[in-house]
């Protein structure tokens, strides 16, 4: 084994990668990561708590990023949570698509990884509605912006993995925040 080659925590998350695309997620077990990586199956635990872990270990770094953009943000609440989402797509997923495409996929053939992605996304709500809150709004208007910011970037989102989408995704959130502002500011008839 080749325990002393730098990078094992990217070995293991691109092997991962490459075996959950090639046998699919069920298929796969942390002996067959670890073999691919060069590495056993200890290190593997070493740095992740399971396989589904090895998909999601980039959420850490999403919330830093969506974090600080909205603590240091001086906009309104929920236009900081855009700005910060718009952000994220230009520092974390810029020409990346093909790449979240397949990582898509990964996650929408497995109802584990479904769940696990829903509870990644409820705890960067959670923190980005702290950020709200830490900069003195109250706990509705916290939460609405950041709910609406997440609305806004999961559909985006969901247009720029789509198999026919050439637009970025930053583009796309400007797009959908547009559409919320237009059907939140409309007159009842």
């Amino acid at each position: 084994m080749a325990r002393w080659q730098p990078d094992a925590r990217g070995r293991l998350e691109a092997a991962a990668f490459e075996l959950f695309r090639e046998r699919g997620f069920e298929q796969t077990t942390v002996a067959d990561i670890a073999a691919r990586a060069g590495l056993d199956k200890r290190t593997f635990y070493r740095h992740f708590g399971d396989k589904r872990e090895a998909l999601f270990s980039g959420s850490g770094h999403l919330e830093e990023v969506l974090v600080r953009a909205v603590t240091e943000s001086d906009a309104g609440p929920f236009e900081a949570v855009v700005a910060a989402f718009r952000l994220v797509a230009e520092e974390v997923f810029a020409d990346r698509l093909d790449l979240v495409r397949a990582r898509q996929a990964i996650i929408e053939s497995s109802p584990e990884l479904l769940e696990r992605e829903l509870r990644k996304t409820g705890a960067l709500v959670a923190a980005v509605t702290a950020a709200l809150r830490a900069k003195g709004l109250d706990e509705t208007t916290a939460t609405l912006a950041t709910e609406s910011g997440a609305t806004v970037f999961r559909i985006a989102y969901a247009r720029w993995v789509a198999p026919d989408s050439a637009t970025p995704l930053s583009d796309l959130i400007a797009e959908v925040a547009a559409e919320l502002r237009a059907i939140t500011s409309a007159s009842t008839p």
